[in-house]
């Protein structure tokens, strides 16, 4: 059962919602109010995946017909655990099923010791391309990461039909050059575009470190590590949202990363998230800048990402952002049968009427 407490203020926040004319769009169970009483959440979990899928089945239920919600997203930023003590057992039965034999699967690594199937450890992470054992070890994890979704995205249809559901993915999900400071998340863009109606990917300028607005180089280094992002996660050809992105900027300097950063004005912040859209445009539907608000008390960039200022005042990305060509043209795409309730700035008015999950198509 889900718990009253929780429903009444998500209820209460439905209502806010509708009043102000906007849409909502609420992800799964994390950590934000604490975990819930069936821990582990993790996306290899067995035991946590048939709980999510529960929880998604009560709750889709409920909300079933409320137009304000706009989508589901499973969960912000999964990533599919590399080590865990319910990751050898799968692991090693994933290996039996594909190989057979020990004997084989040490054919298949090219390894001349003996290997125990069943007893095998988890690979270390290191960078070797082309092997063998990494590969089959990736495959794995992403067989998790799509059995995870398939198993969430089937509880919420069947309670309702209509709901559309995605997962706000990382974007280290597209493995890149550019950056390779957070490793890969078994999330496969091409993989859970079929289980979805829509992909969205996060994306914030990292390449070479962080973006500190020092030199176009950087910025353009950026901007490419974006293109090769959104170029990737559009390629299986469903509609792509560009679901978290944005830089800092304001009139001081920044305190997250322990306040190494310098100070990044609002018209920088403009001039580079203006860029970030125009990069993306031909990639992606609708832009999410993360956040509304400034907010002092992140630790992260979202501290001065914000469209307004703390006090409500606007900061010189918002109308820009409101009124920018892409955005608009976006928010021009009509389809047949809008679903009815108020339109979200930046992104565009999408059907009641989910994408088949197995359909290729964007129109």
């Amino acid at each position: 059962m889900l718990r009253q407490e929780g429903l009444d203020k998500f209820d209460r926040f439905l209502t806010l919602a509708e009043e102000a004319g906007i849409y909502v769009h609420p992800t799964g169970p994390d950590h934000w109010e604490g975990l819930p009483n069936w821990q582990p959440v993790a996306v290899g979990d067995p035991r946590t995946v048939q709980h999510l899928a529960q929880f998604w089945e009560l709750f889709a239920a409920r909300y079933r017909g409320r137009h304000v919600i706009f989508a589901y997203d499973l969960k912000n930023e999964p990533t599919v655990e590399w080590q865990g003590d319910f990751i050898p057992p799968q692991w090693n039965a994933w290996l039996e099923k594909k190989y057979g034999t020990s004997e084989k699967v040490a054919a298949a690594w090219g390894i001349t010791n003996q290997l125990q199937l069943g007893k095998l450890p988890i690979p270390q992470p290191r960078n070797a391309l082309r092997n063998r054992e990494l590969l089959d070890f990736q495959s794995f994890r992403g067989g998790l990461a799509d059995e995870w979704t398939r198993r969430q995205v089937a509880a919420i249809k069947s309670a309702d039909p209509e709901a559309l559901v995605t997962v706000g993915l990382l974007q280290s999900s597209v493995p890149s050059v550019f950056w390779s400071g957070m490793g890969d998340t078994g999330f496969r863009p091409e993989l859970q575009a079929k289980l979805l109606d829509f992909l969205e990917v996060h994306f914030y300028p990292l390449a070479r470190g962080a973006y500190e607005y020092k030199s176009e180089a950087d910025e353009l280094a950026n901007l490419a590590y974006l293109e090769s992002v959104v170029r990737e996660v559009a390629r299986p050809g469903k509609p792509v949202v560009l679901a978290e992105f944005g830089w800092y900027g304001g009139t001081e300097k920044p305190k997250f990363d322990k306040g190494v950063h310098p100070l990044g004005t609002e018209e920088q912040q403009a001039k580079y998230l203006r860029r970030a859209v125009e990069t993306s445009a031909g990639f992606v539907v609708g832009w999410l800048n993360w956040g509304f608000y400034d907010h002092p008390e992140a630790r992260d960039c979202s501290e001065l990402t914000g469209l307004l200022r703390v006090n409500g005042a606007t900061k010189a990305w918002a109308p820009r952002f409101n009124n920018w060509p892409p955005v608009t043209l976006a928010l021009a795409y009509r389809p047949q049968s809008p679903a009815p309730g108020p339109r979200w700035i930046g992104m565009p008015a999408l059907p009641t009427q989910p994408m088949p999950i197995n359909s290729g198509t964007n129109t």
